[in-house]
């Protein structure tokens, strides 16, 4: 692994990376996030019974949403032709739902960063939505669990 920045130019600018010359790939990417909260919070997100709505459904949307945003909310991530993104939600104890996002694009560069994006602007719906109700909501450990790569027929 190269200890360049290859985000900086040849003067130390910031500057988006040229993948014009890179092969067309089959890219996945897969992240993981917990979504902590009081046990009768998690319950209640698992109910659908907040008081403003099916929270996972939301969160799964804000999620998918995101990830197909990512090229332009950070800065010098480059836009890419997403072709799935998936998020999903699990109860892993009392207080805490852990938050995973798939993403796979076709492409000369990772998606990496949208599947870390879905997880976190999932999470972020999710405080949103349960602020009301309890004070002690956490976010942590939002994490790129895997990344591969494989060429396209």
């Amino acid at each position: 692994m190269s200890n360049q920045l290859t985000h900086l130019d040849e003067y130390g600018k910031a500057s988006m990376v040229n993948i014009s010359s890179k092969t067309p790939m089959l890219r996945t990417a897969l992240a993981e996030g917990l979504f902590c909260a009081k046990a009768e919070t998690i319950d209640a997100i698992l109910r659908s019974d907040l008081p403003k709505g099916e929270a996972l459904a939301v969160a799964r949307v804000s999620g998918i949403q995101a990830a197909k945003q990512c090229g332009n909310l950070i800065p010098l991530c480059h836009p890419l032709p997403i072709e799935y993104v998936d998020v999903q939600f699990e109860k892993i104890s009392d207080c805490t739902i852990r938050i995973r996002s798939t993403v796979v694009v076709t492409g000369r560069t990772g998606i990496e960063m949208e599947a870390l994006t879905a997880v976190s602007v999932s999470a972020l719906t999710l405080w949103d939505m349960t602020k009301a109700i309890d004070d002690s909501l956490v976010i942590k450990e939002i994490t790129l669990v895997e990344k591969t790569k494989e060429l396209v027929d």
